[in-house]
């Protein structure tokens, strides 16, 4: 009897252990390097720069983003217009953190505006707090540091 009971014990734990391996698993990020500055052709606004490393073998998607310091913030990238000239354009369907890779939001490229931004949170040495929505990981806080320009 007794070792019957074992061994059902032993076949339920087999059993969880192998479902929990066969689970999705949530990606691994790493927010790295941020910094933010105000920006020259706005007044209110600033951008917001970051390097995303994801370690896992599971892409994210970066989805929105959001801080006190601002009334509004926006996911943007600059595109290259017919002309030749630059524009910033917003980006509705999110950023791709691809799988065991990274996306760096730099100027000229991905990155957070600020609009409405607190006057106090605009020059360097600020320290704003960003959350960070993702697609599977959920939120993550981080700091930004304001620099000048």
């Amino acid at each position: 009897m007794k070792t019957r009971i074992f061994c059902i014990l032993v076949l339920g734990l087999f059993c969880l252990s192998f479902l929990s391996a066969c689970a999705p698993q949530a990606p691994t990020l790493a927010i790295e390097s941020t910094w933010g500055k105000p920006s020259p052709s706005v007044a209110g606004a600033g951008a917001f720069f970051m390097v995303i490393k994801n370690s896992s073998g599971v892409a994210d998607k970066l989805v929105s983003a959001q801080s006190s310091a601002c009334g509004m913030t926006e996911l943007h990238t600059t595109v290259k217009k017919a002309d030749g000239t630059m524009m910033m354009q917003l980006v509705t369907d999110g950023i791709d953190v691809p799988a065991n890779g990274q996306v760096e939001l730099k100027s000229g490229s991905f990155h957070i505006m600020c609009m409405k931004m607190a006057a106090d949170q605009l020059g360097a040495g600020a320290k704003p707090s960003l959350t960070l929505k993702f697609e599977k990981s959920g939120e993550k806080i981080v700091t930004i540091d304001m620099r000048a320009q």
